[in-house]
């Protein structure tokens, strides 16, 4: 079933067919991967991000099919989840980090250790999904059903766990922001910044 899942496609104008039945996984994995490097690699934090955004959106479309799959067997549905979750955690670093690179509240070591805090999230989330792509391909046909099934709930478990960790992670930054905002009476700029004030991040 979890080779059903990656070896045919159906979107709403065009069949999309998948040689390699983990290639959108690898995609993303690739993409993650490529983040988290140059994340360690660039000194400079706005000339990093840039870069890193570069490469999240060179990779985004493997995140944007997969998204696009609809009417899934359960078991595939469980390791589509998991792969996007992986996508979701690349999705709020550079999103939320972009907010932040204009918030006069954080000074640059702090953006630096902000982003590497993210970096550090994103290689563990993209280490498990490796695991998961393994046993949903050759590699893993070793398997039996109840067991294959018992590695994708765990890994599914474990990268929800680091997705969930990774929006506190991003409200935490946040609320220090709008706390150092408070004692200037300039609490405005924060939420018009990250959200509206029905949002609450403290």
């Amino acid at each position: 079933m979890m080779l059903a899942f990656f070896s045919t496609i159906t979107f709403a104008k065009s069949q999309f067919v998948v040689t390699d039945p983990g290639n959108l996984a690898q995609g993303i994995i690739n993409s993650a991967n490529e983040i988290v490097q140059t994340s360690s690699t660039v000194s400079n934090v706005i000339k990093n991000f840039n870069e890193v955004k570069k490469v999240y959106e060179q990779g985004k479309e493997y995140y944007d099919k997969l998204k696009a799959i609809n009417n899934l067997i359960k078991d595939a549905r469980k390791v589509q989840q998991t792969v996007l979750l992986v996508g979701d955690v690349s999705e709020m670093y550079v999103n939320n980090f972009a907010k932040m690179l204009n918030d006069p509240n954080f000074n640059p070591q702090e953006l630096a250790s902000i982003a590497n805090g993210y970096s550090a999230l994103l290689t563990e989330s993209t280490e498990l999904l490796k695991e998961l792509k393994e046993i949903i391909t050759s590699n893993g046909l070793s398997l039996n059903d109840k067991e294959r099934m018992d590695v994708i709930d765990r890994v599914y478990k474990e990268v929800k766990a680091y997705h969930n960790l990774v929006r506190y992670y991003t409200n935490k930054n946040i609320s220090v922001s709008y706390l150092r905002a408070k004692k200037q009476n300039n609490t405005q700029r924060v939420l018009d910044l990250y959200g509206t004030s029905n949002q609450k991040y403290w």
